[in-house]
């Protein structure tokens, strides 16, 4: 592919045609279309007849150095990146990103040399791309997946677990040791220091799964479902632990989300789910305590059911733009990080941040953390809370219905986690959710982050609009000089 890239550069650098360079070098036209198209390789006798033609010497025709215009097309084709990203998920193949890169080269040149630089100059590391891919790709399918559903329907049908709610930690470690040869280790993690905060690890060679001590039977059932997905689906370029250490691939990262799907589905089955969310939907006033009725009837964790949200919604009640947050808090209630995001359809309002700025503090994704340290400071006994607001983002017409879920880090429990689904307010949101009305149910005016914020008497603020008044500034400089092209 190289080498015809280069080959069709010069000529056309040379403003020859196939004919004329097919006549200069002796060779047909099909021959060099063919090399151009990156489907053959010249012979060395060949090398040297086109490298004359066009001017240049075979060292260059044949390595994978370039000019300073070419060099980042050829960088990007040789990359790991490349190599292992599956375009054909996106309807891509090399040969399609090939035809592109050769028909303008100086464009696509400049556009890979100005995503070099970004991605330099602020980090931005493998597993990002790779993270990003695969938010791009559920957003592209509106994260819901056919065929790992269709796998769960015949898992749940060859296993009898039709008319299993919920399915138990007994049920799916027998699952994993009669039909796979697979036991749980519960005791082995814990002996190893470096492994006190990881939940399982994995080992193929003595077929042991080893889960950590403290798991509740929510967190233990993903992992006993996410394991028996791994085998049930023979997926054999995978992660060991739980979470993936080092994203070294996209096709790991990817397998580990398919057995990930694959666990929640399979523990919240769809039919019964879509009942579930019906007549949640259909309460007039909103009850946190119907919302967590579903985490113990299915005994998931709320991350699990919020994501199950997600693939549901849009499939079957037409709900289709929503975001996913997860958000971490530290001891101390000052400081709070975006650990995971999932938008479909667009990229909806909050989303990550990553200039050191201060979230809105009138989520309720933050206050319903805050809420949870409050209860957990008076009775020292709760370890979970749901609540739910209509956020409205300043200055827009958009409003998000936000169900939001509370709990302490299972590490560290002086640390708050919340999960929140955002589902936009419009017309076939209101059809659905009878109590978007509900009095119960506050609206607050929000916004990205205090330093992007002009809400100017807002109680909540963390720090000062610093963000927006250099915009503001830039705006009357704007206008100032306006004002002289005017003479006004």
């Amino acid at each position: 592919m190289i080498f015809g890239f280069k080959a069709k550069y010069l000529r056309q650098q040379k403003g020859l045609s196939l004919e004329e360079l097919a006549e200069r070098a002796g060779l047909s036209k099909s021959y060099l279309h063919d090399i151009e198209k990156g489907k053959k390789y010249p012979k060395v006798d060949k090398i040297n007849a086109m490298a004359a033609a066009l001017g240049a010497d075979y060292d260059f025709m044949v390595s994978t150095r370039a000019s300073k215009k070419l060099q980042p097309i050829i960088d990007l084709l040789t990359s790991d990146f490349i190599k292992e990203f599956p375009l054909e998920l996106f309807g891509l193949s090399p040969e399609n990103l090939f035809e592109l890169f050769s028909n303008t080269p100086d464009k696509v040149n400049a556009f890979i040399s100005t995503i070099f630089k970004i991605t330099r100059n602020y980090q931005v590391q493998r597993e990002h791309l790779y993270m990003a891919a695969l938010r791009s790709y559920q957003d592209m399918y509106d994260n819901y997946f056919e065929e790992l559903e269709e796998a769960v329907r015949q898992f749940r049908s060859e296993y009898k677990l039709d008319s299993a709610f919920p399915v138990t930690t007994k049920v799916l470690e027998s699952l994993l040791q009669e039909h796979f040869g697979i036991r749980v280790d519960r005791e082995a993690m814990a002996r190893q220091k470096e492994l006190r905060q990881t939940r399982s690890y994995y080992s193929a060679a003595r077929k042991v799964l080893f889960l950590n001590q403290g798991l509740s039977s929510a967190q233990a059932n993903f992992l006993l479902g996410r394991e028996l997905a791994f085998q049930y689906l023979n997926i054999q370029e995978r992660p060991y632990f739980t979470r993936i250490v080092e994203a070294d691939s996209f096709e790991r990262l990817l397998n580990n989300f398919k057995a990930s799907y694959f666990s929640v589905a399979m523990l919240m089955e769809e039919g019964h789910m879509i009942e579930d969310i019906q007549a949640f939907a259909q309460q007039v006033d909103w009850s946190p305590a119907g919302f967590l009725a579903l985490l113990e009837k299915y005994d998931v964790t709320p991350e699990m059911l919020l994501q199950r949200l997600t693939n549901l919604l849009p499939r079957h009640f037409g709900i289709k733009d929503l975001f996913f947050i997860r958000m971490v808090s530290d001891e101390g209630l000052s400081n709070f990080r975006m650990t995971k995001e999932l938008h479909l359809s667009q990229i909806h309002n909050p989303y990550a941040n990553e200039q050191n700025e201060h979230y809105c503090r009138r989520w309720v994704s933050i206050n319903v953390i805050k809420e949870l340290k409050a209860r957990q400071l008076a009775s020292n006994g709760e370890t979970l809370i749901a609540n739910a607001q209509v956020s409205h983002y300043w200055q827009t017409e958009n409003r998000y219905l936000c169900l939001s879920v509370a709990k302490s880090d299972l590490h560290e429990p002086s640390r708050g986690v919340s999960v929140t689904i955002g589902l936009l307010a419009n017309e076939q949101l209101q059809q659905l959710f009878r109590f978007l009305n509900s009095p119960a149910l506050s609206t607050r005016l929000v916004h990205t982050t205090c330093e992007r914020c002009g809400i100017s008497d807002c109680e909540a603020r963390a720090a000062a609009p610093l963000a927006l008044e250099r915009q503001r500034r830039q705006e009357r400089i704007l206008a100032a000089g306006e004002r002289l092209e005017t003479g006004r």
